[in-house]
């Protein structure tokens, strides 16, 4: 990141923000008639005030560059957002990290500092990629012991041979809104008492945006993870009925947000 970059970034963060309200998936009981719940999962540590979200099983290393918005330091109530789907089941529709009681008026997209700005048009986002159908909040001071621990344990595959057991526990312990694999866990690094989140993603691989809400001071109160956006969702898919008399098959995956 470098003052040009910041000076583009001025130009166009309010072009960077989000059509939708994602604080309404965590208080309201129905969107567009689709019931919603939401379930507390525990603390995330951010003991420098950086944040990084990544798929943890491909891309959380010491070479990922946090987001530049620095965040208060400290652990913070993460929430999950479920969307009651009756043909495809419990999707994770947002995550939120909760800094402040304040309510959001605004979402601007969270970036590290080297995203190309040039072009950029409302409704496009860079977001995060995942390739393991899981994502994760954490701070980049927590990553090297995160990368030790790995490392320490030695393992072929460090899903089926150490998450895979934390997963399964979870849903034994907290079966609501999740697949009998476990769909979220809060990991505790071992020898540290840093806590990080991992979640299924809404719809599986692809890219989410992630944005950093603000207040009516424009203060940062919270981080959001928008998996789906649940009306464009539901009103493309009523739009392929129309299109299409044959309904009675499963479309194969959610449309991505855009």
């Amino acid at each position: 990141m470098n003052e040009s970059w910041m000076q583009k970034w001025e130009e166009v963060k309010d072009t960077l923000i989000s059509p939708v309200d994602i604080e309404t998936y965590f208080t309201s009981d129905e969107i567009m008639d689709q019931k919603m719940e939401t379930m507390t999962i525990g603390n995330v540590s951010l003991p420098s005030g950086k944040v990084i979200v990544r798929d943890p099983l491909v891309y959380l290393n010491q070479d990922e560059k946090p987001y530049f918005v620095d965040v208060p330091k400290g652990n913070f109530p993460v929430t999950i957002a479920v969307a009651k789907f009756e043909d495809w089941g419990d999707r994770y529709a947002a995550v939120k990290v909760e800094f402040t009681k304040e309510k959001p008026v605004i979402y601007r997209e969270a970036l590290i500092g080297i995203e190309e700005l040039n072009g950029t048009d409302e409704g496009e986002f860079f977001g995060f990629a995942v390739e393991a159908g899981l994502g994760c909040i954490t701070d980049p001071e927590v990553v090297p012991y995160v990368d030790q621990f790995i490392s320490d344990l030695n393992v072929d595959n460090i899903y089926d041979d150490y998450f895979a057991d934390l997963f399964a526990k979870s849903f034994e312990e907290n079966p609501r809104n999740q697949r009998d694999l476990g769909d979220w866990i809060n990991w505790t690094v071992p020898n540290t008492e840093y806590q990080i989140p991992i979640f299924a993603t809404g719809v599986g691989d692809g890219i989410y945006p992630v944005y950093f809400a603000y207040d009516e001071q424009d203060k940062i109160c919270g981080l959001y993870i928008h998996f789906i956006d649940i009306e464009l969702e539901l009103s493309e898919e009523e739009f392929d009925e129309d299109e299409d008399d044959d309904t009675s098959e499963q479309p194969d995956n959610f449309v991505f947000l855009k």
